[in-house]
C-alpha cells in the first residue's frame, strides 16, 4: 500500500494492486491520523475479501464451496448474501447473468486474435453451466460435481461498496474509491466541489470520451475495449450468454452506469450489454443514468 499527497490537485491518494487489477483511493481531508485509519481499514477488507472470494487461492472460501463435490455445503452470512444476490440477478436477467459460467473461460481467450474456440466444445460445456442445476437454501447450497461458482461478476463492486462503509464510519471524511473502473464517491470535496470522472474511449486508447463531475454516487463501466476476439470481420465481446456459450453479439463498446450503490451500477452496466442491441433500450426502461459507446 502507497500512501502520497497530490500537491496539483491538493488530495491525498492511496494505492495498490488487488482483485486483478489497480485500486486506488482519493482523500480530499488534510487530517493525516484519519487519513492512515481509513486506507488501513480499506486496504485490509480488499484483502480480505479477495481471500475469501478468490477462486485461484485453495483455502478461500469460494474454494472450499467448489470442492463440494454434490456434497451439501454451509456458508456464512456474507456468502449467503452473495449468492441471494447472484440468485436474484439469474432471475432477473432471465438467466444472462450465472455465476457458474466462469467454466466458458477454459475455452475463450479474448486476447485480440482470430482464434475462436471449437462449436462442439462450447456446446460440451454447458452441461457444467446453469445456476438452475444448483439447489440453494440458505444456508446450504447442493451443486453438482462438475460445476463451479466464479464471484467475478460481483466481488469487486461489493469490495467497493463495502470499504466505502468502512470509510465513512472511520469518520467525516469525503473520498473518491476506484478499483479498477468501479467507482464510489462519498461526498463532494472540499467547498462543495464535485469529483471528476473520466469514461475511457473504447476506440482509443488513453483517451476519454467524455468527464462526469459527481458529488456522490457510484460509476460502472462494461465493456469489450482491451478483451475481445476479431475474424472474418466479427468482432466478439468477452460478454458471454451462459445460456449459448458464446458472446453476445451486437452490444455496445461500453456502458456506464451512474447508481447509488457500485453494486447496483455494476449490475445496471452488465445486464445492458447483455441485452446486445437492446441494450440502451434497458437502460432507459430503468431510468438509469447511462452513457453508451458504440
Amino acid at each position: 500500500m502507497h500512501l502520497e499527497r497530490i500537491e496539483d490537485g491538493n488530495y491525498w491518494r492511496c494505492s495498490f494492486t488487488a482483485m486483478g487489477g489497480p485500486c486506488e483511493i482519493l482523500i480530499d481531508n488534510d487530517d493525516e491520523n484519519l487519513i492512515n485509519a481509513v486506507c488501513k481499514a480499506a486496504y485490509e477488507e480488499t484483502q480480505r475479501i479477495e481471500h475469501k472470494y478468490s477462486r485461484y487461492r485453495e483455502d478461500s472460501e469460494l474454494s472450499r464451496i467448489n470442492r463440494s463435490h454434490g456434497r451439501p455445503v454451509g456458508v456464512d452470512a456474507e456468502t449467503a448474501l452473495l449468492l441471494d444476490y447472484a440468485d436474484q440477478c439469474y432471475r432477473l436477467s432471465e438467466g444472462k447473468f450465472d455465476i457458474s459460467s466462469g467454466v466458458l473461460r477454459r475455452l475463450w481467450r479474448f486476447d485480440g486474435s482470430d482464434r475462436l474456440p471449437d462449436g462442439a466444445a462450447v456446446t460440451a460445456m454447458l452441461r457444467h453451466v446453469g445456476w438452475d442445476k444448483i439447489q440453494w437454501n440458505t444456508p446450504f447450497l447442493i451443486m453438482p460435481p462438475d460445476m463451479e461458482l466464479d464471484f467475478g461478476g460481483i466481488g469487486k463492486e461489493y469490495a467497493v461498496d463495502r470499504c466505502a462503509q468502512l470509510c465513512s464510519q472511520a469518520g467525516d471524511v469525503k473520498v473518491l474509491i476506484n478499483y479498477g473502473g468501479d467507482i464510489y464517491i462519498s461526498g463532494p470535496r472540499h467547498g462543495d466541489r464535485p469529483w471528476i470522472v473520466g469514461i475511457d474511449n473504447p476506440h482509443a486508447d488513453g483517451n476519454y470520451a467524455g468527464a462526469l463531475q459527481l458529488r456522490q454516487g457510484a460509476v460502472a463501466t462494461s465493456g469489450d475495449a482491451r478483451r475481445f476476439l476479431l475474424k472474418d470481420g466479427i468482432r466478439y465481446s468477452h460478454i458471454l450468454d451462459p445460456r449459448t456459450g458464446w458472446p453476445v453479439r451486437d452490444a455496445p463498446s461500453s456502458v456506464t452506469v451512474v447508481a447509488q450503490s457500485c453494486v447496483e451500477a455494476g449490475m445496471l452496466a452488465t445486464f445492458a450489454m447483455l441485452q446486445g442491441a437492446q441494450a440502451e433500450n434497458f437502460l432507459r426502461e430503468n431510468q438509469a443514468a447511462y452513457k453508451c459507446i458504440w
